[in-house]
């Protein structure tokens, strides 16, 4: 089977919600996902699973527990398992998740935000 080589700015075109996450590809029982983020996401924390945020375009900012995490364009950070996290947008932000495919956005938490079935873009 000949490997299907996705685009990144395609992906971000079919995405008109923001904080909605779609499935753009999958290895090993990760997922990438592609999201756009705009304004605050509620306080969570993922217990089993480590999250990558890859910052393509705009600034986030992470606040942890531990303090302010700040990305800009071409940066990333690894959220480790059981950190107590929010994403913030002041503008919108274009991001690639790195994480396991059990992974729920919300984490521990129940509420709007949850995704459980994600638009699939392959």
């Amino acid at each position: 089977m000949k490997p299907e080589v996705q685009n990144i700015g395609q992906a971000f075109e079919q995405i008109s919600e923001y904080w909605s996450p779609a499935l753009l590809a999958q290895l090993n029982g990760q997922d990438v996902r592609v999201v756009k983020l705009m304004g605050t996401f509620p306080w969570h924390s993922h217990e089993q699973e480590d999250e990558l945020f890859l910052v393509l375009e705009g600034n986030l900012k992470i606040e942890t527990e531990e303090g302010d995490i700040l990305l800009n364009a071409g940066e990333l950070v690894v959220i480790p398992r059981g950190l107590k996290h929010r994403p913030v947008a002041e503008e919108e932000v274009k991001v690639i998740l790195f994480e396991p495919s059990s992974t729920l956005n919300t984490g521990d938490q129940e509420n709007a935000f949850t995704k459980r079935d994600l638009k699939d873009l392959r």
